[in-house]
């Protein structure tokens, strides 16, 4: 079975005594079972829901809505591409088929080497630049053309070769 560390334990004591009720810590513990864990596994899931006394169901809503949590094995370069409306809107598809067209991969799939995972997410609140993209945890890319978006690419890809 899965705990947090004595260390992460005393971190979670101190961040659900910060809210008036248990349950409504759950963006931070579950940031803070990420960075103990990695990774967001079905078993962290379930450990973080019982330790919040919520269930699993609201914990999977939550992380399939934000964009910072990692549910599985990424590349080293993890690449979002917001998928709501405001960007599909303004050409968010057409963007993220260029992305794929330049690491030969669809959304959801990391690339053979293990560089580069793609992924289309709900929402990252970027409406207002739509189309947008995140490269790990660097700021937005927004206002993107498919053009753009395959430049972005090309210029991580050569930071990386080197």
């Amino acid at each position: 079975m899965i705990t947090f560390s004595e260390q992460s334990e005393k971190q979670f004591q101190d961040i659900v005594s910060r809210y008036p009720r248990k349950d409504a810590a759950l963006l931070p513990v579950l940031w803070l079972a990420q960075h103990e864990f990695s990774v967001l596994t079905p078993e962290v899931r379930a450990y973080v829901a019982q330790k919040l006394d919520v269930s699993l169901a609201r914990v999977e809503s939550v992380i399939s809505f934000y964009t910072m949590y990692n549910t599985g094995q990424y590349g080293t370069c993890h690449v979002q591409v917001c998928r709501n409306i405001s960007c599909q809107l303004r050409g968010g598809q057409e963007v993220l088929s260029a992305i794929e067209q330049e690491l030969g991969i669809k959304a959801g799939q990391t690339t053979e080497d293990g560089r580069y995972t793609l992924s289309a997410v709900e929402c990252m609140g970027a409406c207002g630049g739509a189309p947008a993209m995140q490269i790990n945890l660097d700021p937005y890319i927004e206002n993107l053309t498919p053009e753009k978006a395959q430049e972005e690419i090309r210029k991580v890809k050569r930071e990386h070769n080197h």
